[in-house]
């Protein structure tokens, strides 16, 4: 293992310099096959001629017919690391991973030749499996630039309509954005109005009204109105771009970060080559014969060499990602799996994070005089808004059908982008919509519209004949398990999480109240929610992020550690995040850190038995003369024990010891 492996660099062209490189600029995600990795393919050589090797030694056959398997194996899975390893001994360190490869070289030369070609095949898995990870994010990047349309309308100076590459559109031109339409580039519109989805960038749960003068992204996707935008940034500084290159540079720049065995790793392998040599040269030097100094030295690897070490930190670790993913929680790696265990501050998404991430009504106030009870007011709503596909609409007659309301037919129904909807129900003109866009809106309907909004709900006003009746409140209902982690994570860590998100701070401020959250930052944009994320770094926090956007990957590159929500996360969050949350179960993220502090706890107890063994080893080969077959069934021996020490994580009963407190095995 090399610790965290960073994300190649993607580059983004400042401007594609024709229609050909404009479209491949934007193209669909195409997933690296497994097998396109140079690292998979020797991986699965060398596993491949391990797997041929093994039963034939195990059944008696002669030599000749295993052997050139295992060789075969040692070359594929080995020869990669060795070479790295002997490149870095040009720039005078010492790779661990070329030690194992002498190690299993010299298992091979006193005849433990199947033990040293399993370290080469599980190291060169390893090497395989971190590699397709990489692949996998740089993928995920590559494809979020497309979200961008790959063409634009654009409007000439006499009105005529031409589509070009998105990628050609330059400051100051102006595009037309038909219903349904992705925007194709940054900027204001001029004229029109439409609902807008921006969830992609903002996070938020429900279309946005936009209206002449207000700014508008690419990669968002235009309601039913059609707007005239001018384009105000090009296409490589578009926030989508942005969102690329933070996601990029975070990943580049964030710590480097090595499993605990792995940071005492290069000193002993310099003192186990060291003393090898001299294990194998002094007794030369006093007239001792070569084949026994040559034997007592390899005896001396073997027993000293790292591989009761490394089983030491990887079966804990590697038992409860095997835990965790058993339970919903997929964690990408062992560094991933111990950066969990240090977590010591938390920072929350909101829609489809703490909440639901689906609109839904949570409030019915018929007006006063009225004459409207709730049921009868929320069945009128409902049957004006059933031919809008409008998510809030979609909202008010899921509530009516919860409530198994009977909804009569809508006659000239029409529809205002921006402002609502009209429709004739039961002889009655019935409006519905935006309480400040709706001409009808008295003072006492403003206020309980303005009531609702001031506790976070979206608030839309219904109109009969001419005269308000009632209000609906409309809000993104908190997960049901939401306050419960929330207590738990404060526990854990000590402090409250902080609670990130793009939505307004009215229904930021509501939902952080309903579940325990005291630091609330609303309005963010993707790189507002990086900046936090650092000025908690800042102040020596080690940070969790939990979010599922394309506009929560960048601080999930970001931080210390990140974990996405699966069931709606964006492909860019589920690859950049270090875990991922497949079940979308919240009360699993104080879960699997408290499962990381018990695997931490099982790393340490194992070190702790590994050294006793070694050094008694190594302590008897100096000292006295250690038996090769001892040495090996004492280096094997406390190889076995750590390992099966470290499986105690796959049991059920580590995972149910978290469901309290979080605090493991």
């Amino acid at each position: 293992m090399k610790g965290l492996f960073v994300m190649p660099s993607v580059t983004t062209a400042r401007r594609p310099a024709s229609p050909a490189a404009a479209r491949a600029a934007v193209a669909p995600r195409r997933r690296t096959p497994v097998l396109a990795l140079a690292e998979a393919r020797w991986a699965a050589a060398a596993t491949a001629a391990f797997l041929l090797a093994l039963p034939l030694q195990l059944t008696g056959a002669p030599a000749w017919s295993w052997g050139p398997l295992y060789a075969a194996a040692y070359v594929t899975g080995g020869w990669e690391p060795a070479w790295a390893g002997l490149r870095a001994l040009r720039e005078k360190t010492l790779d661990v991973d070329l030690l194992m490869i002498v190690a299993a070289l010299g298992a091979a030369s006193i005849g433990q030749v199947m033990d040293g070609a399993l370290l080469i095949v599980i190291f060169a898995t390893s090497g395989a499996l971190e590699a397709l990870a990489t692949a996998r994010t740089a993928d995920s990047v590559r494809g979020l630039l497309g979200l961008a349309p790959e063409t634009a309308t654009l409007l000439g100076p006499d009105g005529s309509e031409k589509a070009v590459p998105t990628g050609e559109l330059t400051v100051g031109e102006t595009i037309l954005v038909r219903p349904g339409e992705r925007i194709g580039a940054d900027g204001r519109v001029l004229d029109g109005a439409s609902d807008v989805d921006q969830a992609t960038i903002t996070g938020e749960p429900l279309p946005v009204a936009k209206e002449a003068g207000d700014e508008v992204f690419a990669g968002t996707v235009n309601g039913t109105g059609a707007l005239r935008v001018r384009v105000e940034r090009d296409a490589s500084d578009s926030v989508i771009a942005r969102i690329v290159a933070m996601v990029e540079e975070a990943s580049a720049t964030k710590a480097p970060t090595q499993l605990f065995i792995e940071k005492v790793e290069q000193r002993y392998a310099v003192g186990i080559v060291v003393a090898t040599l001299a294990v194998f040269a002094v007794p030369l030097a006093f007239g001792a014969e070569l084949a026994p100094s040559l034997l007592r030295a390899m005896t001396f690897m073997i027993v000293a060499s790292p591989c009761a070490v490394v089983l030491a930190t990887m079966p804990p670790l590697l038992s409860a990602i095997a835990n965790a993913g058993r339970h919903g929680v997929l964690v990408k790696s062992a560094v991933v799996m111990e950066r969990l265990a240090q977590v010591d501050a938390v920072a929350l998404d909101k829609t489809g994070t703490l909440t639901e991430g689906t609109p839904r009504v949570t409030e019915i106030r018929p007006l006063p005089g009225s004459g409207l009870g709730e049921d009868e007011l929320l069945a009128l709503s409902a049957a004006a808004e059933h031919p809008s596909e409008h998510p809030l609409a979609r909202a008010v007659v899921a509530a009516a059908r919860e409530r198994r309301l009977a909804l009569h037919g809508a006659e000239c129904f029409s529809s205002a982008p921006g402002v609502g909807v009209t429709a004739t129900v039961q002889g009655a003109r019935i409006t519905v919509g935006a309480p400040a866009r709706t001409p009808a809106a008295d003072t006492e309907s403003l206020a309980l519209a303005a009531e609702l909004e001031e506790d976070g709900r979206t608030a839309v006003l219904v109109v009969r004949d001419g005269t308000p009746v009632g209000a609906l409140g409309i809000a993104d209902r908190p997960r049901p398990d939401a306050a419960a982690t929330v207590a738990v994570l404060t526990s854990l860590t000590g402090t409250a999480p902080t609670l990130l998100t793009g939505d307004n701070p009215r229904a930021a401020a509501r939902l952080a109240a309903d579940i325990g959250i005291g630091d609330v930052r609303a309005g963010l944009l993707p790189q507002d929610k990086v900046t936090a994320v650092r000025e908690l770094e800042a102040a020596g926090r080690r940070v969790l992020v939990v979010g599922d956007g394309v506009n929560d990957a960048p601080a999930l590159a970001a931080a210390h550690t990140g974990v996405a929500m699966g069931r709606a996360g964006s492909d860019l969050a589920l690859e950049t995040a270090d875990a991922v949350i497949v079940r979308d179960e919240l009360t699993t993220v104080p879960r699997v850190i408290g499962l990381a502090r018990a695997a931490r706890r099982l790393v340490v107890q194992n070190l702790v038995i590994a050294s006793v063994f070694i050094t008694g080893l190594v302590v008897w080969d100096l000292a006295g003369h250690l038996p090769l077959p001892l040495g090996v069934l004492g280096h094997e021996g406390s190889t076995v024990l750590v390992g099966l020490n470290g499986l105690r994580l796959l049991r059920d009963a580590a995972w149910q010891r978290t469901a309290v407190d979080g605090s493991g095995a």
